[in-house]
């Protein structure tokens, strides 16, 4: 489902100058991340003129930053699939198990301070004490060790002529997390946060809270991202960009299809789910309720910035079921991400041939007019594999290749 907001009058550019374009990630958790990469591999194929690797600026959220972090480093969606998807990359090396740890040091520190919480809760019970709620101190802050993430990502950044320090790369980047004890959002890459790791920041901002423990960073503790705001994309408008692209997978599940008679039903009720599921319902709704809002307004504050978000349409909803780590599971969501992306590009291709043109990007025809292509035929299988050297190598070429196709300002 594209959401498709033009500028009422756009500002005039320097021949010269190149458009400003912005890409804004939400957040989704290991299914949201495989939805978004499957959007991100049909845009790269479907819009011709547009890099995804050489935007002006990125802005990420929970597991959605991860995926802007690695294209501000240039690491491009083709070999992210070959990593998440089809496993023949020689790049990245990903281990769901890593990621899926369980937090023994965590537990372990919490059941070590129960004599502490237990003797403040005898003295509670003398007269004339103030009796407070402490054996919630004894309760983990999050089920899973999220460290793995931060060594995988620290990894990922500091090879091939990659960067893990936000103010080495080309692009502006910002990952933006939540302050757990003062409530507002963290902006790393900016300002006092800019000498922040970016595999740290990724983390802190991928900090689920109930999943993954608070991130401590400089005496303070972030958590997700999303808690804040849906994508943040107002930090990509501030920068005065031109054009900004958004992806969020993060909507609420729906027993029906389009047009279907109110009170009809397709599936089980969710309260089948139990809590979780309920809590996951609830959750997507706010933050799609919320992000609308937000795009709503931003399309009056920012009168002359084209705005494109795409999110999951109708078919999406087993979204909601799927295993988040599953090998296959990744392959059908990575999957239904392109397949409904490659759709809104080709059903919505009148609005956005002139919308897009303004850019100096165009729809690839050939590749609209496919209507059984696959995620896989744009994914052949590789037949050499890049050493450290040759990754290099192949950077500084592409470097020297644009350097002599940008055009003097």
């Amino acid at each position: 489902m594209l959401s498709l907001h033009p500028a009422r009058h756009r500002r005039r550019r320097a021949s010269t100058r190149a458009p400003k374009i912005g890409l804004a990630i939400a957040g989704g958790g290991p299914i949201g991340a495989m939805y978004e990469l499957g959007a991100l591999r049909a845009l790269d194929e479907a819009l011709d003129g547009l890099d995804l690797t050489r935007l002006d600026s990125y802005v990420g959220i929970s597991s959605g930053a991860f995926l802007a972090a690695a294209l501000a480093n240039r690491l491009d969606v083709e070999e992210m699939c070959r990593a998440f998807i089809t496993g023949d990359s020689d790049d990245l090396a990903f281990r769901a198990e890593d990621f899926l740890r369980p937090a023994f040091g965590e537990y372990a520190r919490r059941i070590g301070g129960l004599p502490q919480l237990a003797m403040d809760w005898s003295r509670g019970l003398l007269p004339g004490a103030p009796r407070t709620a402490l054996f919630g101190g004894v309760v983990p802050t999050g089920v899973f060790d999220n460290r793995g993430v931060e060594r995988f990502l620290a990894d990922v950044f500091s090879r091939r002529g990659r960067s893990n320090d936000f103010r080495a790369l080309d692009a502006a980047l910002h990952v933006v997390a939540v302050d757990l004890d003062s409530g507002e959002a963290a902006v790393f890459g900016a300002g006092e946060l800019a000498d922040v790791p970016i595999s740290r920041a990724v983390q802190a901002s991928a900090a689920l809270p109930g999943l993954y423990p608070p991130v401590r960073i400089d005496g303070r503790d972030y958590v997700d991202g999303a808690l804040r705001r849906t994508m943040h994309a107002s930090v990509l408008l501030e920068r005065d960009i031109d054009l900004m692209l958004g992806l969020n997978p993060l909507v609420p599940y729906t027993d029906r299809p389009t047009g279907a008679a109110p009170r009809r039903r397709r599936s089980r009720p969710l309260t089948d789910g139990g809590l979780p599921a309920v809590l996951s319902q609830t959750f997507r709704t706010l933050l799609q309720s919320r992000m609308q809002v937000g795009l709503a307004k931003y399309a009056q504050q920012y009168p002359d910035v084209d705005q494109l978000v795409f999110e999951p349409g109708d078919g999406a909803s087993e979204l909601f079921f799927l295993n988040a780590f599953s090998f296959s599971t990744r392959h059908r969501v990575c999957a239904l991400g392109y397949r409904q992306t490659l759709d809104d590009l080709r059903n919505r291709a009148a609005e956005l041939i002139p919308v897009l043109g303004a850019h100096g990007i165009r729809l690839r025809p050939e590749i609209l007019a496919d209507g059984e292509r696959t995620l896989f035929d744009g994914l052949p299988p590789r037949r050499t594999r890049r050493t450290e050297t040759t990754a290099r190598l192949h950077r500084a070429l592409d470097d020297i290749e644009r350097m002599i196709d940008t055009p003097p300002r």
